[in-house]
């Protein structure tokens, strides 16, 4: 009995923490941060609608990178740019009946499809908790199993990206919708010997070339850079370096079907 009522308390006070204190807390934070940044300049985030100054972010590379991250839901400049497009594609079609597989899930988009889609399986190779543990460039399902698949920020980290693409395509059904992402930092690509310590580990610098590894496998490419969306979402990396001027760099993402 004692061990059951010990039990039931300690339930009770997680469910009193997590329902009551923590979203308090949460709420005293922002209100401290929106207070401490008042003359910051306001953007909205399209994902939690949040109005508002963004967070300035110190990358691991050492570049400091301002107003990076929604303070509310901590969504950055390529989350606030892939949900702006997956909501505009996804608009005017019927999810209900369609199967998608996310490369990569990002936390917060995981209960949005989960939902969104009639079957939602997610893939990476060291993540915890998802359904497939498996390498991109040899893909263990089917031909034309999935309606549409997500991979933001993964091809950079392939080295044989053109098979991971290729991958993506045979288990794409013939109208489905993929939205293959990178990150587009120079004018031509720039393949490293290997994997870059000072920038996430990735294998090659995208350049606008890149959209050419895409053609020999998808019949139709749709480009979509920071500049075709609304400013209002701070859709820009703006990065203080100590040897280069500040510089709002572009995004440039890529669907493709």
């Amino acid at each position: 009995m004692n061990n059951d009522s010990e039990c039931k308390k300690f339930m009770i006070l997680r469910k009193i923490k997590r329902k009551i204190i923590r979203p308090v807390l949460q709420l005293f934070v922002l209100f401290k941060f929106r207070l401490e940044n008042r003359n910051k300049e306001k953007f909205v985030c399209p994902a939690c609608n949040y109005k508002g100054p963004f967070k300035d972010l110190l990358l691991p590379t050492g570049r400091s990178v301002k107003h990076m991250k929604c303070p509310n839901c901590s969504a950055d400049v390529r989350h606030r740019i892939q949900y702006l497009v997956i909501m505009d594609i996804l608009y005017s079609r019927d999810t209900s009946r369609m199967k998608m597989l996310h490369i990569a899930p990002e936390v917060f988009l995981r209960p949005f499809f989960s939902k969104q889609f009639a079957e939602y399986e997610m893939d990476d190779l060291e993540m915890e908790n998802v359904d497939h543990r498996v390498d991109l460039t040899r893909l263990p399902f089917e031909d034309e199993t999935y309606d549409f698949i997500l991979a933001s920020h993964v091809l950079e980290h392939i080295k044989d990206d053109k098979a991971a693409i290729k991958e993506d395509r045979r288990v794409l059904r013939s109208n489905g919708i993929a939205i293959l992402t990178v990150p587009i930092v120079c004018e031509k690509t720039v393949e490293y010997p290997e994997p870059n310590p000072y920038e996430f580990n990735h294998v090659r610098a995208s350049g606008m070339d890149y959209f050419d590894r895409f053609k020999p496998f998808f019949k139709r490419i749709e480009i979509i850079t920071s500049d075709t969306l609304p400013d209002q979402y701070q859709l820009y990396y703006y990065t203080d370096r100590s040897i280069f001027p500040n510089t709002a760099v572009r995004l440039t993402f890529f669907t493709t079907i």
